[in-house]
């Protein structure tokens, strides 16, 4: 007997429920999951086996090519054809000076060679007339007597001088030509910048200065080239300078700089090391890799004599020099490899998804200048012994997921739906019973006045006959409110549908509504528009919902009196908005409050009271009319309901979706007057 008690409790039911299915469920898909795990683990470790096979052979195969290399550098015969791939240059790298083989690919140089420039003394009277007495055109006359020497160097000093003296006293075209002429005698140093190079900056610089933006793109466009293309052997400083300034006359961002850029961070990393490389004479090379600007850079040098010998290779150069001899290896093991940098996080090749699916070799126990990751070329193919054991395995636990997942859902939804409805009737039966309790107080009250004879005079008792027809009438509209939204529920509530007068309607019920609301305070505000289009309806129906608007609009605005009432044409019909300042609904509520016995968390926390069937009723009717309910709200700052009604074009009045004519007898249900003949409102 106590057992059977026992049992009838949900919540015990639930629990003995869960012991008896859920334990031995567990302890199965515990054991399945056990067993797989270990045959995974016997194949992983076979794979992980045959990868760190690979990387061996691939360490062997890349120590082979790069040993190849580094003689190659040695002999200057064969250096000159390793650069290949175009991201890659050789460096030839001496005490004071360098060269880069093939030729444009460097921007910039770790070092310049040496210049000469013409001494000063030769210019020193013209520059006293320019800067000391600032007599520009006799500065002109001595620097244009010093451009006919047969010196260049004296030739080019006096043409820049010529020029910007020459700008300065305005004479801009013969500034223009004067560079122009500096140009033409090449790379004759100027402050260690070749002249041609000055020439063709001042220039653009002039036009610029003039406006003359067609031949300024010319030309600027034309220097950025052979700056990129590395025409002039400049250090980083001067480039940037003069890079930075045509790139503000192009209106250009520099990234067709990066690939020039990346090899020439190559350049200086090997002058860096070119003393310690050359004084080290039991290390005649060296391998290195780097990250510069997100790229793979891989460095192999050796020294020769006073001077040093170097391959720079971007990823490109890399794939086609080293890597691409290595694919018979990589089919035959079936796998990928990737390179990582010494220096930094670049990755050539794929990334491999997790550490415990790669071999690593790393750069510091090969003498390779990169981190080996070797990854399984096709992971699934690998696991192909396993897919058959492993499906059956898993389709069991599935199964048994599946069949206690559902008998716990079934279960536990059953157990929290009862409790669900005993609460929601619980709520109901309160929300009722307090609706009811305010008339009825009222009629008793009254009532009691007067049988006591408390009421002596005529007035005074039409007064309190006409609060008890109020009493009474709130009273009758919530019984058949109940009643009505028990039939809707049931779908068995029939319309009677007849021709309406919508302003009309709007203006009994706001002045009906007045008279009811005035003694809590509230006043309504009514304005109907012009030439509505009438509509066929039941006017009971559609009172109750406007009605219900209204009383909702009091009850959530304590603290607003007056309440919006409109009547529009609106699209193809009409539309009747009830408006307040009140409460408002936030907006994870506003679809919410239309299911049935919901109250918003507003209205709970202002203690305002109601059944929480009157929105849900409002939305059966408008539906059952065709008609849609639209609510714009704020939280704190009122709501506005809207009732949109839409006329029938063809018969000129009537109801969307109607199928039968329209009189003042027609009836229809709500399920048969909508094209959604779904229930708006979900099962209790």
């Amino acid at each position: 007997m106590f057992f059977r008690a026992w049992l009838r409790a949900p919540r015990h039911l639930l629990v003995l429920f869960l012991v008896v299915t859920l334990v031995p469920a567990a302890g199965l898909v515990w054991l399945g999951w056990y067993l797989l795990q270990q045959d995974r683990a016997l194949v992983d470790q076979r794979i992980q086996e045959r990868r760190e096979r690979a990387a061996d052979l691939l360490v062997t195969a890349l120590d082979a090519r790069l040993r190849a290399v580094e003689q190659s550098l040695a002999d200057s015969t064969a250096r000159r054809d390793l650069a290949q791939g175009d991201d890659a240059v050789l460096v030839v790298l001496g005490p004071s000076e360098g060269d880069a083989f093939p030729p444009g690919r460097l921007p910039y140089f770790p070092v310049v060679p040496p210049c000469r420039e013409a001494p000063a003394a030769l210019f020193r009277a013209g520059e006293d007339y320019e800067f000391r007495l600032g007599d520009h055109a006799r500065a002109i006359a001595s620097f244009k007597q010093l451009t006919r020497s047969a010196d260049v160097a004296v030739s080019a000093g006096a043409w820049l001088r010529l020029a910007r003296n020459q700008r300065k006293a305005g004479e801009l075209k013969a500034a223009l030509a004067a560079y122009q002429e500096l140009a033409r005698l090449g790379a004759v140093p100027l402050g260690c910048v070749p002249a041609d190079l000055v020439a063709r900056r001042a220039r653009c610089a002039l036009l610029a200065e003039l406006r003359r933006d067609d031949e300024l793109q010319r030309e600027a466009s034309a220097l950025y080239a052979d700056l990129r293309g590395g025409r002039w052997q400049l250090d980083r400083a001067r480039y940037d300078l003069h890079a930075e300034d045509v790139r503000g006359w192009l209106g250009v961002d520099g990234a067709a700089e990066q690939e020039g850029r990346v090899l020439a961070t190559g350049a200086e990393w090997l002058w860096a090391r070119r003393e310690a490389a050359v004084q080290d004479s039991k290390r005649a090379t060296g391998r290195h890799s780097m990250e510069v600007e997100g790229r793979l850079l891989t460095l192999v040098w050796t020294t020769t004599g006073d001077g040093l010998v170097g391959l720079i290779a971007g990823p490109r150069a890399v794939g086609q020099q080293w890597l691409a001899g290595l694919q018979p290896v990589l089919d035959a093991q079936n796998v990928r490899l990737s390179l990582g940098a010494r220096e930094g996080d670049a990755i050539l090749g794929v990334q491999p998804t997790s550490p415990s699916g790669q071999a690593r070799r790393a750069a510091t126990d090969t003498g390779l200048p990169w981190t080996l990751l070797v990854a399984s070329a096709d992971p699934r193919a690998e696991q192909a012994q396993l897919a058959e054991r492993r499906r059956l395995l898993l389709t069991g636990l599935v199964l048994v997921a599946i069949l206690v997942s559902a008998g716990s859902y079934v279960t536990a939804r059953a157990f929290f739906r009862e409790l669900a409805a005993a609460r929601l009737q619980s709520d109901f039966v309160a929300a009722v019973s307090h609706e009811f309790r305010t008339p009825l107080a009222s009629l008793r009250q009254l009532t009691e006045n007067l049988l006591d004879g408390r009421v002596t005079t005529d007035e005074r008792r039409a007064t309190y006959y006409q609060a008890q027809a109020r009493a009474t009438g709130r009273l009758h509209r919530l019984v058949e409110g109940l009643l009505d939204f028990g039939r809707m529920e049931a779908g068995v509530l029939r319309y009677r549908l007849a021709p309406l007068d919508v302003g009309d309607l709007v203006r009994s019920v706001v002045e009906e509504f007045q008279q009811d609301s005035a003694e809590r305070g509230h006043q309504v505000s009514l304005a109907i528009g012009d030439g509505l289009p009438a509509i066929s309806g039941d006017r009971e129906a559609l009172t109750r919902a406007l009605w219900n608007l209204l009383d909702n609009a009091t009850k959530y605005s304590p603290g607003a009196p007056t309440i919006w009432v409109e009547a529009v044409r609106d699209k193809d019909g009409l539309a009747i908005r009830v408006r307040d300042t009140g409460l408002g609904i936030s907006g994870g509520e506003q679809k919410e409050i239309f299911r049935k016995f919901y109250r918003g968390s507003a209205a709970q926390a202002a203690g305002v009271k109601g059944t929480g069937i009157g929105l849900a009723m409002v939305q059966h009717i408008i539906r059952a009319h065709g008609g849609v309910v639209l609510l714009e709200s704020t939280l704190g700052a009122g709501s506005t309901f809207t009732i949109e009604l839409t006329r029938d074009r063809e018969r000129g009045l009537g109801v969307r979706g109607q199928g039968s004519g329209v009189g003042a007898t027609n009836e229809t249900t709500p399920q048969a007057s909508t094209s959604d003949r779904e229930s708006p409102i979900p099962d209790p």
